[in-house]
């Protein structure tokens, strides 16, 4: 049984896997949040594209290789429940590359588009990419 990288405590295969892969939508804020972390931590640029949302949506996105995406730490949240069209989640997203260990603290806000969860931008100051 391989875990969810998203630190759930659930096996990927029940937790982001349906998520990413289409076979459910994403129930709230924070479980689109999840998804997302744990397809920066496989790799997987297409459904990183297609959980954005359109307005701000790039047209590519190169991830970088050489980050390992390893923890998901929920800070908090405000709205993005189950009735909610938005919602704001609060993490802190660590990994390593080459030049060492790091983590990257943002606020992000989220819209349900058409039913469906959308990460929107992040909220407030820029992320925080801190670098030890």
């Amino acid at each position: 049984m391989t875990r969810c990288p998203c630190l759930s405590g659930m096996p990927l295969s029940e937790c982001c896997a349906p998520i990413i892969d289409g076979r459910v939508t994403a129930p709230t804020a924070e479980r689109l949040m999840r998804s997302r972390f744990t397809a920066f931590a496989l790799g997987d640029a297409d459904y990183l594209l297609k959980s954005w949302h359109p307005t701000t949506r790039p047209r590519s996105l190169q991830l970088d290789p050489d980050l390992r995406w390893y923890r998901l730490d929920i800070i908090g949240r405000s709205k993005g429940a189950f009735l909610d069209t938005e919602g704001t989640v609060e993490f802190v997203a660590h990994y390593r590359s080459p030049a060492g260990s790091g983590e990257q603290h943002e606020n992000s806000r989220f819209l349900r588009d058409a039913g469906e969860w959308r990460y929107l931008a992040a909220v407030g100051p820029p992320a925080v990419d801190m670098v030890q």
